[in-house]
């Protein structure tokens, strides 16, 4: 069968802009319709949108629910593939630990919960980074039986962040932030306090601080075949993250880039381990040592994955590719540049130092700029209004916990 067929549907998890850009790229490759299914109703970006088939489920992250979704858009769609594509790290871990129990017509592209359990959890991720020779961060891995009598071999800025995300964000606490930056040891003490009386079960990850500012970031988004091997990997320089408590690291702004090196090396830990799938890295140069140094890995795409299809590299062209052409991909290392945002043009020039200005200007005039929202096929009154309220909210969500560059004013 060919693929213009549309032999296959599309079945994501999620409601954020993960689910929306993986559904654009799909739309536009194929121009196919995505099923969707997140936990509340009407969830923007989702919401009224023609190239998702929105469905909220509330029970969405309990294991049942999860997998008679699944089964009911497979008996829907008995005469296609349905791809099962998790959009955060609940939505993979419930494919990864389920996918065994799929019904025929059903595929995806994740590791075995064993190794997905092993990687999403910091300490064993960074264990393995020393295995592979990956630089990271000097580490302490915190358990709440410590209390206050613990003592780091470096000082502050400290950074603590959970081991287990899935198990962090099930507390339901909200109020918790993704990162804690620490300016002193009361402060490191009062955000652990925080985190274990929310009910948090697990471990934290104390970590230095890595002196720079959003500029020194680097995401490294991946794609390995059914065959364990690497077939796509795109590194993307951040000029600006999100700086609000909820959204802290979160990526705005991302030109890609090429380092053959830093690719290879985690191209290596990838195919001996026999990943499979979309993986994600968080990265940081440290000035210091002259060194990328690695967060974490997400098992799946991140939720700015479509720098990635901007650049030219279509992500649900990998999947179909692989996942139902069968096809040998060859390996593809993004050497083009562009850029992504998911702000207005004038709010990265304002919080983007003054340095990569010219740059910007040069993609924006080539037409090498994407917006993950702003697509054109998609647009509708009601959608405009929000993509615009969106844009709003970016302005006053930057100018309060944003810093302007002093190289800006």
């Amino acid at each position: 069968m060919q693929v213009s067929e549309h032999n296959f549907q599309p079945l994501l998890f999620g409601g954020d802009i993960n689910v929306y850009s993986v559904a654009r790229a799909f739309h536009e490759a194929y121009g196919v319709k995505s099923i969707a299914f997140g936990k509340f109703a009407a969830t923007f970006p989702c919401a009224f949108s023609a190239i998702i088939d929105y469905r909220p489920c509330l029970e969405n992250e309990d294991e049942a629910a999860f997998l008679q979704n699944v089964k009911d858009v497979a008996a829907e769609c008995q005469d296609k593939t349905v791809l099962v594509i998790g959009c955060g790290d609940s939505y993979v871990k419930l494919a990864a630990h389920l996918k065994d129990q799929f019904p025929e017509n059903v595929k995806c592209s994740y590791i075995s919960g064993e190794l997905l359990d092993q990687l999403t959890d910091k300490e064993q991720f960074y264990t393995l980074c020393d295995r592979y020779g990956i630089d990271h961060p000097a580490t302490f891995v915190y358990d709440g039986s410590m209390g206050h009598d613990f003592e780091l071999p470096w000082g502050a800025p400290y950074v603590a962040k959970p081991a287990d995300g899935v198990a962090y964000w099930a507390t339901g606490h909200r109020e918790l932030k993704k990162v804690y930056i620490c300016q002193s040891r009361e402060e490191l003490l009062s955000a652990l306090d925080e985190v274990y009386a929310a009910g948090y079960p697990g471990k934290m990850i104390l970590q230095e601080f890595i002196p720079g500012d959003d500029t020194y970031m680097r995401v490294l988004t991946n794609y390995s075949d059914t065959r364990g091997k690497v077939k796509l990997m795109c590194l993307g320089h951040v000029l600006l993250e999100e700086h609000s408590p909820h959204g802290i690291g979160n990526h705005a702004v991302i030109i890609t880039e090429h380092d053959r090196g830093l690719c290879d090396k985690i191209r290596g830990m990838l195919e001996d381990l026999g990943y499979v799938g979309f993986s994600n890295f968080d990265i940081k140069y440290d000035r210091r040592d002259g060194k990328y140094k690695a967060f974490e890995i997400n098992t799946r795409q991140g939720r700015s994955n479509y720098y990635v299809t901007g650049s030219g590299h279509n992500i649900a062209q990998y999947l179909v590719g692989d996942l139902i052409e069968g096809r040998d991909l060859p390996l593809t290392i993004t050497n083009n540049r562009s850029i992504w945002r998911m702000i207005p043009r004038g709010l990265a020039y304002r919080f983007i130092p003054k340095r990569y200005h010219q740059e910007m200007r040069t993609l924006f005039r080539a037409g090498a700029d994407h917006h993950s929202m702003e697509y054109h096929p998609d647009y509708t009154l009601k959608r405009i209004w929000r993509v615009w309220k969106n844009h709003i909210g970016c302005w006053v969500r930057f100018n309060k916990y944003c810093t302007k560059p002093k190289e800006n004013t």
